[in-house]
């Protein structure tokens, strides 16, 4: 595992799934918008039976490789023990990743029912962003909107980026799908079970688990950059799942002055120049 030094203090989260500081002032949707419209990136809903997905892109022809970003889990509880009413990050840390992307072609992809509404398609319950986020309905809603994106450009190869949730999404996809040439992680809990076992909360038994489809992820190269300010989603657990992966084609870097939420899109084009292992 290497560790890296820099300036900037993050801001602490301390929570799985409850963004309690860090947040975008305002209306959530316009302040996305917003984020998107200053880097180019023009927004569409993917409709993903049964859940919407709302994406933004930014595409310069011809595409041979597409950056594809994965959001956290969003506002999914007002407290510990009340689900929140709307998924929609306050702090869309993965869009802003997607943002400082200068890539020729960019891809975010929101998680079910974020940036929708008010208000909200009936096939968006509460479970849907809290106990089932990982669940085997929402994993194949997610990479049926990957392939409705990417259908548009035959042969693509897709540079795979989760943050936090959206990291064991995005580890989920890769294990499964042959169009994927790495994979990036940022705070990714990339080991459901361990993580909700530190933070002695309820266990989450339809859970798909990235940690669990590691056979399939042992050729991919990858990267897994955490806050060592993160008691989030700590440094343990990419560590973790670099040894179950084998580190051959994984790496695991700590960043340091860095916590859940803090301002990772600030220095992601410099991780971005982060070489993958050669394997």
């Amino acid at each position: 595992m290497r560790i890296y030094p820099h300036l900037l203090q993050g801001t602490l989260l301390i929570n799985l799934s409850l963004l309690l500081c860090g947040c975008i002032s305002g209306d959530p949707n316009t302040a996305a918008q917003r984020i998107a419209g200053q880097s180019g990136l023009i927004s569409e809903k993917f409709d993903a039976d049964p859940f919407p997905i709302v994406g933004w892109y930014r595409i310069t022809p011809p595409v041979n490789t597409l950056h594809l970003y994965i959001e956290g889990d969003g506002f999914a509880w007002k407290n510990r023990i009340t689900p929140s009413d709307n998924p929609t990050p306050r702090n869309p840390v993965g869009l802003k990743l997607a943002a400082a992307d200068n890539h020729a072609s960019v891809l975010y992809l929101a998680r079910p029912c974020q940036f929708i509404g008010p208000p909200l398609p009936a096939s968006c319950r509460a479970n849907i962003w809290t106990q089932n986020r990982f669940s085997p309905a929402v994993i194949d809603a997610m990479n049926a909107a990957v392939n409705r994106a990417v259908a548009r450009y035959p042969g693509v190869q897709i540079d795979l980026i989760g943050y936090s949730g959206g990291g064991n999404i995005a580890a989920l996809l890769a294990a499964r799908r042959h169009d994927v040439r790495s994979l990036r992680t940022v705070a990714g809990n990339l080991d459901v079970a361990y993580v909700n076992a530190l933070h002695h909360v309820t266990p989450m038994p339809e859970a798909a688990n990235a940690i669990e489809s590691v056979p399939a992820l042992r050729t991919l190269p990858q990267i897994h950059f955490s806050g060592a300010e993160d008691t989030t989603v700590p440094p343990a657990v990419a560590r973790r799942f670099q040894q179950a992966v084998g580190e051959e084609c994984t790496r695991a870097e700590v960043i340091n002055g860095m916590a859940h939420g803090s301002d990772w899109a600030a220095i992601w084009p410099q991780l971005l120049t982060h070489q993958l292992p050669d394997c």
